[in-house]
């Protein structure tokens, strides 16, 4: 197979809960056991960072591997979903994995992992650890994928772990309360290894320190670091900054060799050092036009609030979701005075356009539907003046689309 073939037999012969949603989420982490038992067990060979949670995750984790990359390591990071490439999820020092690495492990493992009946993502978390092992890293960065207890990535024994915060996301598989989600994120807590809370909130508070306390797992609240800037402009990344810095701190107590010049140089080179796409990315400044791959209650309070801080003439808003969201609770974050151009990305997940639009008239959300994310932002940049906004989002597979 070449290169296009391969992912064509990853897409399309493999369950991907990203493309089909519930029907290819699979509630127990055995086939990622046996899979690596195949493979030598290689999430034991490299030492690693974990992070869970609801938002933050990708950003978190591209920072850390940047301040880690700008003091001499060779970083692993693996991450999901991707945005234009299937590569951009497993990386070392900001450099995509081969075409030639993906296309060699897929044509020698198939065959066995189809026996185990390996998911798109069980198999992407075997090709990026056996891939970190043999590269030689000196730490990788470990995005979990959904939720933490059951998640594919739970199989390593990490330096830290993390969890940013907790916020009612995939409520159809990980609970419909911030309790019963926070207590699956924090199935990453392992054993006598620290855990980092990223946001202090009352109803998760009691849930990581139990958990914590039964594994016997040093808990440590972010602090607060003012001097710190990065080049992700989302407001949001403070709070993500912070958690950061309070992993870099632990990491720096545990011996691992970071400067103070070393963490600002990561936190102002993110992006040309990890290649991070899709946070509050601007794509053309006249019109501004800026995409954010925020899409739960949480991502979308924040756009809304930093929308709100810029000066602008007319609103325009690109909007397009997947169909297992609250769209009820979101549809009521957005504001009333934008003109919305709904669209649907070109994914079986994708909230059928005419019945989002016929949904967001009931908020009093006015505007047109797209058959195609395409379309709808060209119509957006045919109406907006000079001084107008238009902002791009809702989904990430929205945000993909126009990147």
């Amino acid at each position: 197979m070449n290169y296009q073939q391969t992912l064509d037999y990853l897409f399309s012969k493999l369950p991907m809960y990203q493309r089909q949603g519930a029907a290819a989420y699979k509630a127990d982490i055995g086939n990622i056991v046996e899979a690596s038992k195949h493979l030598g067990n290689p999430h034991t060979q490299f030492k690693s960072i974990h992070i869970a949670g609801t938002n933050g995750k990708g950003s978190t984790a591209h920072m850390l591997a940047s301040i880690l990359q700008e003091s001499g390591y060779k970083v692993g990071l693996y991450t999901s979903p991707h945005l234009k490439d299937f590569r951009e999820r497993i990386k070392i020092n900001g450099e995509m994995i081969t075409e030639q690495e993906v296309i060699g492990f897929v044509n020698t493992q198939k065959g066995i992992f189809e026996e185990l009946e390996l998911s798109f993502f069980e198999f992407t978390v075997a090709m990026a650890f056996d891939y970190f092992v043999n590269q030689k890293v000196d730490i990788a960065i470990i995005e979990t994928g959904l939720g933490g207890r059951l998640d594919s990535t739970n199989i390593i024994n990490p330096e830290l772990s993390i969890i940013t915060n907790i916020g009612l996301d995939h409520t159809n598989l990980l609970g419909n309360t911030i309790e019963k989600i926070a207590t699956e994120k924090a199935g990453i807590i392992k054993n006598n290894t620290p855990i980092i809370i990223g946001r202090k909130q009352e109803k998760t508070i009691p849930i990581f320190k139990t958990i914590a306390k039964e594994k016997d797992a040093e808990l440590i609240n972010s602090k607060y670091f003012q001097e710190y800037k990065t080049d992700l402009k989302g407001d949001y990344q403070k709070e993500n900054i912070n958690t950061v810095l309070t992993a870099i701190t632990q990491l720096i107590k545990e011996g691992w060799k970071i400067t103070n010049i070393q963490i600002q140089q990561g936190l102002e080179k993110v992006i040309s050092n990890t290649q991070l796409l899709g946070r509050w990315q601007t794509l053309s400044k006249s019109p501004l036009i800026i995409c954010d791959t925020g899409h739960n209650e949480d991502g979308i309070k924040e756009i809304i609030k930093q929308l709100g801080s810029l000066n602008y003439n007319q609103l325009h808003f690109v909007f397009g979701t997947v169909n297992d969201k609250n769209l009820t609770t979101i549809l009521s974050l957005l504001p009333t005075t934008a003109k919305y151009y709904f669209c649907q990305a070109n994914i079986a997940r994708a909230m059928d356009v005419q019945e989002l639009e016929k949904q967001a008239k009931e908020f009093k959300l006015n505007g047109n539907a797209f058959t195609s994310v395409k379309q709808a932002l060209n119509k957006a940049r045919e109406c907006a003046n000079e001084n107008d906004l238009i902002f791009i989002g809702g989904s990430t597979f929205v945000v993909a689309e126009v990147l």
